[in-house]
């Protein structure tokens, strides 16, 4: 499939993220909850495990969690009184329905920051998204939203709701007071379908976990570390939702979940999910509201280049016409132009190979993502590409203004 580079930050990848993403370890083993004595099993890193980031879509791929951090033995299945502690949370959710120009949707999950219609959510929720729509749980109302900012390494992002006040906020906890054993509650938008929130009742299992998770749509991974780990059944659609304790307070925000990947213990059906602490993705967001850009987190608008680039695919194969048979080049492999942008303008085509941007080598698509996610829209970059007969161009443009990468 391939994937709108909205140059959009980044150069951008991705416009199709109803599909879901899949983890792979960084570590390969992980404890099992519900274990007496303390005892764990070692799940294998390969061989059909599953694990998908909870957004809308199926789930895909090969891999496993990882376990670093404590772990719990304590077997608890979460707080008795789930669904009355979800009842208090949910006004302050929202529903997240995303579309990716003419290539898809999906769905996820926000908590609501600010009475004015501030609300954090996992980036990949909203990337490549062309348009957002958010229906708050607090009053039922309809809003359309646009992004603030966001840290794409760690999975979180901010969105504005349009016109909106008078908002219920979340009430947010202390994730640094978080032990495994501790009851917890993953509540959220599951499978897309909106409504009253699904409750996911369960307990914390190991702290500070690390995962690569991986976009099926566009080929790019990250590595997402100090995790939360749950055996709370967190779905897709859930992200971007509240993880919370018994007393209702928001110590996580789920982000990725094992899927298809469970496995009997003892004669039970183990589940894992992870959550962003609270606390780190309060604090990524305190800094997008103060409009403090890093090196890792994007304030304002997206660059825009307008090139699809197709997922999996990082070297493009030419023969005749001036290119020697069977030569390769490395890069980003264009699949298609946007009609009238910027790429198209400066007579970038399908076929041709991205190969550098303002001096900086392009080896694969998450370069280039990464590359354009560092400039502003109107500002002008110098691309160097080959094409499909093997020769090398290059032109400057003025990348535009895109959707979130």
């Amino acid at each position: 499939m391939a994937a709108l580079v909205a140059a959009t930050l980044g150069a951008g990848i991705g416009v199709g993220h109803g599909l879901a993403r899949t983890a792979t370890p960084i570590q390969t083993s992980a404890s099992v909850p519900g274990a007496s004595g303390g005892s764990s099993a070692t799940v294998p890193s390969t061989g059909g495990s599953s694990a998908t980031s909870p957004y809308s879509g199926s789930s895909g791929g090969s891999g496993s969690s990882s376990s670093s951090g404590s772990s719990s033995s304590s077997g608890s299945s979460g707080p008795a009184d789930a669904a009355a502690i979800a009842a208090k949370v949910d006004p302050a959710l929202v529903d997240i329905n995303v579309t990716f120009g003419s290539s898809g949707a999906g769905a996820g999950t926000g908590i609501v920051l600010s009475s004015n219609g501030e609300v954090l959510t996992n980036n990949h929720v909203v990337e490549g998204a062309t348009t957002i729509s958010v229906v708050d749980l607090g009053n039922g109302r309809t809003y359309s939203a646009s992004v603030v900012g966001y840290d794409r390494a760690a999975d979180v992002a901010v969105i504005q709701l349009a016109n909106a006040s008078g908002l219920q906020t979340a009430t947010i906890g202390d994730s640094s007071k978080v032990s495994a054993g501790d009851a917890v509650v993953g509540i959220g938008n599951a499978g897309g379908t909106g409504g009253t929130p699904s409750v996911a009742a369960g307990a914390v299992t190991a702290l500070n976990q690390s995962i690569t998770a991986s976009d099926q749509a566009t080929g790019t991974s990250e590595n997402l570390t100090g995790l939360i780990e749950t055996n709370a059944d967190i779905q897709p659609g859930d992200s971007g939702g509240s993880l919370v304790n018994a007393s209702g307070q928001v110590i996580g925000m789920d982000t990725a979940a094992a899927q298809g990947y469970s496995f009997s213990y003892q004669g039970s059906q183990v589940s894992q999910g992870y959550a962003i602490p609270i606390n780190k993705a309060v604090s990524i967001a305190s800094q997008i509201e103060a409009g403090q850009a890093t090196s890792s987190i994007h304030v304002g608008p997206t660059a825009y280049l307008g090139v699809y680039i197709s997922a999996g695919s990082s070297q493009g194969g030419f023969s005749g016409l001036g290119g020697q048979s069977g030569t390769t080049v490395s890069g980003a492999y264009v699949s298609g132009v946007v009609t009238g942008g910027p790429a198209a303008q400066a007579g970038l085509g399908q076929g041709d190979v991205i190969t550098s941007v303002d001096g900086t080598s392009i080896a694969s698509a998450a370069d280039l993502t990464n590359v354009v996610a560092q400039h502003k829209p109107g500002q002008s970059v110098q691309v160097g590409w080959t094409d499909s007969s093997g020769a090398t161009h290059s032109s400057t443009l003025v990348l535009g203004t895109g959707p979130a990468q």
